[in-house]
């Protein structure tokens, strides 16, 4: 491993044409009088194609102009390749909410000329979702503050004393809300060397003990790749059970139709969505979700309240209570209709160009490995999982975001029990992509780290409880962002 304790050296970084960092945030700017601008996804004749593919972003997203300082003392474009945790918000939801905001009002039940618009914004949202996963006409879109929360909102619904199956993949949101079930047991499958394998083990699990709901991921949040959902349904429905989709990581990248699939329910995050305003969805059929108690009781979610009695609403309406985030849901349906604007394999093309250039660059790298869980996934969205030889993961975090102004994710990704399983304890990383990146991003994380491999860091590292950092860090931050700004006295 490379020393962190020596002095720094000159650094030679990726170093355009020097900005100054800003001071002060950009403020939103509207007219009160303006409706919210008819912003649209580019035409089918404007998507990059063939060799063309990847060299530009299919969709513009907030930031791509971003200047980041490095220790060199110089800035440079940031590379974000870590959408997979957050991606960044499509400039034309930016714009669409900053044309509603002088609308906003709380939804439902009120007179006011604001509050009877921001009601059909918030149920127009929840119409334009359904459309992006194809709901079937009878599902239920549940406004939720993430996937967390749409999968635990989910198993408070599942009925009582039943088992809920998943596999030992999953992220932690995928993972721990059935483990925390009131009543019920939870049961896991561990995944085979192959995919094939691990649906034999689905099957067995199943034929064995029955279950009510059977918990999958769409997409590996660590390793990008996708599991065979319509085999899964199949299994799952042949024994009497349901299907629910963590598609948080699948629905950015791909997409999605219930009706067509079978699945029985989803969940996603906004804020993966190019959408990062606080809401998320739970997406599926009713009778489950009318016949649980309120998950969040409240202002909104009943019919009638008495002192001793209560007649709930159905769902959606019985598991919203309170004040819903309306501009957050908002957001999320217009980045629903602008990936839905993409023509047909527009998304795939340019993430797999982008995929592959980067993982044949990382491959001829001497000492990098990269982490996949079955050897016959056939496609993977956006994300790759690597390790760099002897390099702890927090440490080349550190050096690519320091030294080269590059964001990518380290750590065990809340997925614990898979990264284990990958045979990489300290964490590995990941980087990750989608409309807004472009092949001279990724090109840019391989030089970085082919430059790590062959000569090392040139600043210091040093280790606190697993977070790595520069040592000094000159880096500069914006006068709003300093961390004593965040100290309520």
């Amino acid at each position: 491993m490379t020393p962190v304790d020596t002095a720094p050296a000159p650094c030679a970084p990726f170093a355009p044409s020097a900005t100054t960092l800003p001071l002060s945030p950009t403020p939103l700017s509207f007219t009160a009088t303006s409706p919210p601008p008819n912003t649209a996804p580019p035409s089918p004749n404007t998507v990059p194609r063939g060799s063309e593919a990847g060299l530009q972003p299919l969709l513009p997203v907030v930031g791509a102009d971003l200047q980041v300082p490095v220790v060199s003392g110089q800035q440079v474009p940031y590379a974000q390749l870590d959408y997979a945790a957050s991606a960044p918000c499509l400039s034309a939801v930016a714009a669409h909410l900053n044309g509603v905001l002088p609308f906003y009002a709380s939804v439902h039940r009120g007179a006011g000329y604001a509050s009877q618009v921001s009601t059909t914004l918030y149920e127009t949202a929840r119409a334009k979702v359904a459309a992006f996963v194809g709901a079937r006409p009878d599902d239920v879109v549940v406004f939720t503050r993430n996937t967390t929360d749409a999968l635990t909102l989910l198993a408070h619904c599942v009925p009582t004393g039943e088992a809920v199956v998943h596999l030992d993949i999953e992220h932690h949101a995928n993972l721990l809300p059935w483990r925390h079930r009131a009543s019920g047991k939870t049961r896991c499958v561990l995944a085979g060397t192959t995919q094939r394998a691990t649906l034999v083990s689905l099957r067995a699990e199943l034929a064995a003990r029955p279950a009510a709901l059977v918990a999958v991921t769409g997409a590996s949040n660590v390793t990008g790749e996708l599991l065979p959902i319509a085999d899964i349904v199949d299994i799952a429905h042949a024994a009497g059970a349901r299907v629910v989709v963590d598609a948080a990581q699948l629905a950015p990248h791909r997409r999605i139709d219930l009706a067509a699939s079978g699945v029985d329910y989803l969940a996603l995050s906004g804020h993966k969505l190019y959408a990062p305003f606080g809401a998320g969805v739970l997406v599926g059929r009713r009778d489950w979700l009318d016949a649980a108690p309120a998950y969040l009781p409240g202002g909104g979610a009943a019919r009638e309240v008495g002192l001793t009695h209560t007649d709930w609403a159905p769902a959606p309406a019985r598991h919203e209570g309170g004040t819903p985030n309306v501009l957050g849901a908002v957001a999320l349906g217009f980045a629903c209709d602008a990936l839905a604007g993409l023509p047909d394999g527009a998304l795939e093309t340019h993430e797999e160009t982008l995929r592959e250039r980067l993982t044949e660059r990382l491959a001829s790298i001497p000492g990098v490995r990269l982490h996949r869980i079955w050897r016959d996934s056939p496609s993977s969205i956006g994300v790759v999982a690597f390790s760099v030889g002897e390099f702890h993961p927090g440490l080349v975090a550190a050096y690519v975001s320091a030294e080269h102004g590059i964001g990518i994710r380290h750590g065990r990704f809340c997925a614990h029990p898979l990264v284990s399983r990958l045979g990489a304890p300290e964490g590995a990383l990941r980087a990750s992509f989608g409309v807004g990146s472009t092949v001279a991003d990724v090109d840019r994380l391989a030089d970085a780290v082919s430059a790590l491999v062959s000569s090392g860091t040139c600043w210091s590292y040093s280790d606190s409880s697993g977070a790595w950092a520069p040592t000094p860090d000159p880096r500069p931050r914006p006068s709003w962002a300093q961390p004593e700004a965040a100290v309520i006295p």
